[in-house]
């Protein structure tokens, strides 16, 4: 009578031994397994979207039907360089999101598996998370902003920006800090919460606006015919033809301006390729002075225009 009834009981402990070690063990095993597969493929699928857009073959905001000029800009080394920064911070941002997402998960999956009241720790956590949101609205606030323009891709490193209280190449793109570096040397850092404009020298295409103030009494039909030709001869000389943009937009003398006290104000355009326009545009006022010149033809100072660069010479 005894030997059955110890059989039984050793039975019930191997029993109870199996069931522990194959119970809550073993579904802690498989929730951790499960989180870390769900984690890797996760990530796969990041790196296969961030490696098309770093390519060019995929991306947020890229615009059907583009001009040409977009498609020669998309092959240089510095759009290239500034897509895949773009490309590989927001998958960074992303990953690190993620692996968050899913060990919080399998943390708390995990303690409720142990009996432990899980519901104390997401109260304290909520209240925790309300106070350091709270506390650090800015910060968020950067980071957000931050990820929204590498997404959109407003600017990135080597474009010239005017952000509102700076202007200048950008050196270094964050999620909370836009570095950049003005005329001068100086370094400006700026948070990315607080641009709330960009204004983008290095997109597509730039163009090159002079403003010629020509004296009453001159023909303005022929200072007209003189500015087109002068302009026209940057895409004969070999030395100034690559920094145009191809195509059909040719330099152009859009008219008459202004009409001020000394004289009219004839504008010039000439279309150039992106950060090219203050290069065209410093040749462009040359080869007008010296034409103008020769030409006899009289031109006076013209009433400044925020952002147009203008030809003086001799007032009449």
């Amino acid at each position: 009578m005894l030997r059955p009834a110890l059989t039984r009981v050793t039975t019930l402990s191997r029993s109870a031994w199996v069931d522990t070690l194959l119970g809550t063990p073993l579904k802690i095993a498989l929730i951790v397994v499960a989180g870390l597969a769900v984690r890797f493929v996760a990530h796969r699928l990041i790196d296969r979207v961030t490696d098309g857009i770093a390519s060019g073959v995929r991306g947020v905001g890229r615009a059907e039907g583009s001009q040409p000029s977009t498609a020669l800009l998309a092959a240089s080394a510095l759009v290239r360089a500034r897509r895949e920064q773009r490309a590989r911070t927001t998958g960074s941002v992303l990953k690190s999101l993620t692996t968050a997402v899913v060990a919080s998960i399998v943390v708390i999956t995990v303690l409720d598996e142990l009996a432990i009241p899980v519901a104390p720790l997401l109260a304290s956590a909520g209240i925790v998370g309300v106070a350091l949101g709270i506390g650090a609205q800015s910060l968020v606030k950067d980071v957000i902003s931050g990820l929204l323009m590498m997404v959109e891709d407003q600017y990135g490193v080597g474009d010239v920006v005017d952000l509102g209280s700076a202007f200048g190449v950008v050196e270094a793109v964050g999620l909370r800090i836009t570095r950049l570096r003005d005329d001068d040397g100086t370094v400006w850092y700026l948070r990315n919460g607080e641009v709330l404009r960009v204004g983008n020298h290095s997109q597509g295409w730039s163009r090159a606006v002079l403003d010629v103030g020509i004296a009453h009494g001159e023909d303005l039909d022929r200072a007209h015919r003189v500015l087109l030709e002068v302009a026209t001869s940057l895409t004969d000389d070999p030395a100034t033809r690559d920094l145009l943009m191809p195509g059909p937009a040719q330099p152009q003398v859009w008219g008459i301006e202004d009409v001020f006290a000394e004289g009219v104000v004839l504008r010039v355009v000439v279309q150039t390729k992106s950060l090219q326009q203050w290069a065209v545009a410093r040749e462009l006022r040359r080869r007008i002075k010296e034409r103008l010149d020769a030409e006899g033809i009289h031109v006076v100072y013209p009433p400044p225009e925020p952002g147009v660069t203008q030809v003086v010479g001799h007032p009449a």
